[in-house]
């Protein structure tokens, strides 16, 4: 990861600039990347959207000094503002990017962005192929290789890359009609949390942990990805999409990757990812009646979330009465391979849930002989790497208490970002958005990668279909249904 490598002049197009992403994360992590000192002194942003919006700056302005995960200070938005300009025009109408290329054009001569462009697509995935072709057609991108210090053509592609592997693959041959490899940056904001990086870090810069980091001492491992919050007035968005792929073929998969790989031979991109893409291929896959053991879906019902009544998810404005959709999944997957056979990995995530957590916890192997057997602290060692909302490390140990007995005590040493650094932690997007100025891949899918999840995901799918699995349902405010808990059984979930 080339952390010191400076961030080239360059333009960054932002097609969806009137949507949530870019009010809410986009520009707010351009203004923190600006008031750091982080971004080149030749910088512009640049909105395309189809609606009309002469006060594009103000409005970002507001979004910022609302969302900003620090205070807005006038003179360093000033600066900032002189370069952010809007098109506006539909994705499909030539003209659009003609009156795009006239634009960075201009800001090439005013802002010295040196022909050097970032598309970013914060646009729905029936969008993207549309997008490319248009750029293209205008010679604003092309594969022949322009990603240099000097000048570059980027492209960052937001999730959900396709619905199922079909689309995917789609997805990818319209994308590389036009584009290198090297040139597209598939996003996973979970992937720029520091505590994601740091589970490299952890592994690979510790030597007490990777020794361990093995089936021969670990038990189990589970991940958690849950939200307190419900779909949100998106309905209609998650009638179609369910947490399966919303969280599940993303976020949850990239995470069971870093948690899994081997040591890359380097800190190359290529070389990280060709390990992520080993651990994809090498889960059994879930399919037949294999989904009735292994996996359960559910629904939220209606319930109590911090004190206050929420509806169920079929009582959601836009949702179907009789809705399949899942907005809970659990599921025991198996690494088959060296390291980890043997060794289950157990996975959920789901809206409505008790509280907002995100999480990885290492369940370590029982000790072969228990000396101190039946005392309340014998029990096996954890290690967690919280990733939202307190990022931080603990590791969970037994402990005599003080006094004459030989009582025991489970306690726990803590690691807390905040607490260690003094500063409010960076949003994954600062991070993300300054590596792509600075041609850094690391933290982005490749296509194979994104092939491989959807191989693993989408014989889920046809297996609930043709089981005709069960939707259970869960109370709001809960930490899911009760069938989740035979996929850890003896075990327990872990209470965050």
């Amino acid at each position: 990861m080339p952390e010191e490598r400076n961030a080239a002049p360059a333009a960054l197009v932002i097609f969806g600039a009137s949507g949530d992403l870019t009010r809410r994360k986009l520009l707010p992590a351009v203004y923190n990347l600006a008031l750091s000192r982080l971004l080149p002194g030749g910088f512009a942003v640049v909105g395309v959207a189809r609606r009309d919006k002469p006060d594009f700056a103000d409005s970002m302005r507001e979004a910022v000094d609302k969302y900003s995960r620090r205070p807005l200070e006038d003179a360093v938005w000033s600066d900032l503002a002189r370069g952010i300009s809007y098109v506006k025009g539909d994705f499909d109408d030539d003209a659009t990017y003609e009156a795009l290329a006239k634009e960075l054009d201009r800001l090439d001569q005013e802002r010295g962005t040196r022909k050097s462009r970032v598309f970013y697509l914060a646009v729905p995935p029936d969008q993207v192929t549309a997008i490319v072709r248009g750029l293209s057609k205008s010679k604003l991108i092309s594969p022949s290789g322009h990603d240099d210090d000097d000048r570059f053509e980027r492209v960052v592609v937001e999730k959900p890359f396709g619905e199922d592997l079909p689309s995917a693959r789609d997805l990818n041959r319209g994308l590389s009609a036009h584009l290198s490899e090297s040139q597209i940056y598939r996003i996973d904001h979970y992937l720029g949390k520091e505590t994601v990086q740091n589970l490299l870090v952890l592994r690979f810069g510790n030597t007490i942990f990777e020794p361990l980091w093995t089936r021969q001492h670990i038990e189990r491992v589970e991940l958690t990805v849950a939200e307190d919050i419900g779909v949100e007035g998106r309905g209609k968005f998650y009638e179609k999409v369910g947490i399966t792929r919303d969280i599940v073929q993303n976020h949850a998969l990239q995470l069971l990757t870093l948690v899994a790989m081997e040591p890359p031979s380097s800190w190359d991109a290529d070389a990280v990812r060709d390990e992520k893409v080993k651990v994809l291929r090498a889960l059994r896959p879930i399919t037949g009646k294999a989904v009735l053991d292994h996996t359960v879906r559910a629904q939220y019902a209606a319930g109590v979330v911090r004190g206050e009544k929420v509806p169920g998810y079929r009582e959601e404005p836009d949702v179907a009465k009789d809705s399949l959709t899942e907005t809970y999944v659990a599921l025991r997957a198996h690494v088959d391979n060296w390291r980890w056979s043997g060794v289950p990995f157990t996975l959920r995530t789901g809206k409505r849930l008790a509280r907002r957590v995100a999480e990885v916890v290492l369940h370590f192997k029982p000790l072969p002989h228990g000396l101190f057997r039946g005392r309340d602290g014998d029990q096996p060692n954890a290690l967690v790497m919280r990733l939202q909302p307190d990022e931080g490390i603990s590791l969970r140990f037994a402990a005599k208490v003080p006094g004459s007995g030989m009582a025991l005590r489970g306690v726990t040493m803590d690691f807390r970002y905040g607490a260690a650094f003094g500063s409010s932690t960076p949003e994954a997007y600062e991070r993300l958005l300054l590596d792509v100025l600075r041609g850094d891949a690391t933290l982005f899918t490749r296509s194979d990668e994104v092939e491989a999840q959807w191989r693993f995901i989408d014989p889920i799918f046809a297996g609930w279909a043709a089981e005709h699995a069960k939707v259970a349902t869960y109370p709001a405010g809960s930490w899911g249904p009760e069938a989740a808990d035979a996929l850890v059984a003896p075990d327990r979930w872990r209470r965050p």
